[in-house]
């Protein structure tokens, strides 16, 4: 199996990519009622360039996100400061 994580250029520091492979792929597991992932899975994780994500005609940015609540403050700095926004 393989799972393509595609995420919106942000701060993805290698500590946080690796907890968010290990989250896919415990959830899977549950998901398929075994105790661990199969060693044949694999999770390929993507970060997509700013500005290069589209929905609904038009292009969508991380950075409208960022005042919404969904990051806490700290990572929202985090994620102007990595795009340099």
């Amino acid at each position: 199996m393989v799972i393509d994580v595609a995420v919106m250029d942000a701060a993805w520091e290698m500590e946080v990519r690796a907890e968010v492979i290990e989250r896919v792929l415990a959830a899977l597991a549950a998901a398929c009622g075994m105790e661990r992932p199969s060693p044949a899975w694999w999770v390929n994780f993507r970060v997509i360039e700013e500005g290069s994500w589209g929905s609904s005609g038009g292009v969508l940015s991380v950075l409208s996100l960022l005042g919404g609540g969904v990051f806490t403050e700290e990572r929202a700095e985090a994620v102007r400061a990595a795009l340099g926004a």
